[in-house]
């Protein structure tokens, strides 16, 4: 009696052990899953993107050369969500996919400038006092910087309103934290930029905007590189190509002029005053290039948050006084992360069923099957 009582015993030890090296399993898949998803995933795909060369003058060293280069980065319509419209899980899942992406940018990347164009939050326009300082402060948590790279951010329609919910109050709500001034002249490495408030280039004479088109014409003669939120004016996104770009069914619908990119008159404006080498635009959320008068080009930079699209990118630019090389990097596709996870979810659901023994194994179904065509 002793023994059969000493044997159950063993035997129950035995089977607990048996199960909790069977959760600590499970429990080691789930963290490595998780690891991958959310971390490594990151690192494997940007590794991948390089910056793009420049031709570099004869006569410097090949070390005057790289430190002559100006590394940029350029990211647009983050979308902070805001108290209204935000739903939790959507912040959470969307604003950790952004911080990683930009915080391992940096780290394998690093640029001496990052430049985003604009619509920072979603709900910059509606914002009072307490939900305005909440956005920023987690804003400044995900795209939090080492002293070495600047941040330069544009202000976009959702983050001061449209044209009439426009306040000069939330223009300097705006200015305040991120230090943005329409029409200012930013010169790093001999390569001048400059930041455009598009929003107000309405030209109806309001005093917002007769300030912004003063600034901008005194720096007219000075303009290499110009960087704004609504992309100058064009008809559509028919003429746009690229994995990135628009939709097919949405290409070709017509954009509105102070809407949905600048009015002819606004656009002819900056390219008659700066005749840029290069304008850098967002607001569409799709990737586009545009050549103004056969020989300015324009880029409109794709939303850098997966609630705007599956595959969203950065454009990385070497830049020099006298050249401009561009590359799109890419970051994961959103889907193939979900899918990474449905196939972890389901092969955790047969390995419990299996451990329960509710499956004789992993291919019971299949084995019971083909017994059941052998008999017949």
């Amino acid at each position: 009696m002793a023994m059969m009582r000493s044997d159950l015993g063993i035997m129950k030890i035995l089977h607990l052990k048996k199960r909790g090296c069977f959760l600590l399993k499970l429990l080691c898949l789930v963290v490595l899953v998780l690891i991958f998803c959310e971390f490594l995933v990151y690192y494997v795909v940007i590794f991948q993107c390089h910056w793009p060369e420049v031709k570099i003058e004869a006569h410097r060293s090949s070390k005057q050369s790289s430190a002559s280069v100006l590394k940029a980065m350029f990211l647009s319509d983050t979308h902070l969500l805001g108290e209204i419209k935000g739903h939790w899980l959507d912040k959470l899942r969307r604003e950790w996919q952004m911080e990683r992406a930009f915080q391992t940018a940096l780290s394998l990347l690093k640029p001496d400038i990052v430049f985003i164009l604009g619509d920072v939050f979603d709900e910059g326009k509606w914002s009072f006092s307490q939900a305005w300082a909440d956005d920023v402060r987690r804003f400044q948590k995900m795209f939090r910087h080492p002293v070495c790279t600047e941040l330069m951010v544009v202000v976009g329609n959702h983050d001061i309103g449209f044209h009439y919910e426009m306040t000069t109050y939330k223009l300097k709500r705006f200015a305040k934290v991120f230090n943005f001034t329409s029409g200012e002249l930013i010169t790093r490495k001999g390569v001048n930029f400059v930041m455009v408030n598009s929003v107000a280039l309405e030209g109806d004479g309001c005093t917002v905007c007769s300030r912004a088109e003063a600034k901008l014409m005194k720096l007219s003669y000075k303009l290499n590189c110009s960087q704004q939120h609504y992309p100058l004016y064009r008809r559509s996104d028919a003429e746009c190509a690229g994995e990135d770009s628009a939709l097919p069914e949405e290409k070709n619908i017509p954009f509105k002029e102070k809407c949905d990119v600048l009015s002819r008159e606004a656009s002819q404006k900056l390219l008659w005053w700066f005749h840029p080498r290069l304008i850098l635009s967002g607001h569409t959320h799709s990737a586009c290039e545009v050549l103004h008068n056969g020989k300015i080009p324009e880029i409109s930079v794709p939303s850098f948050s997966w609630r705007n699209r599956n595959n969203p990118s950065f454009i990385m630019g070497s830049i020099t006084p006298t050249d401009i090389s561009l590359y799109k990097c890419f970051l994961p596709l959103e889907s193939r992360v979900v899918t990474i996870y449905c196939i972890a979810g389901a092969l955790l659901g047969v390995l419990i069923l299996a451990h329960l023994q509710l499956l004789n194994s992993p291919f019971y179904f299949a084995q019971h099957l083909i017994r059941k065509h052998k008999a017949v």
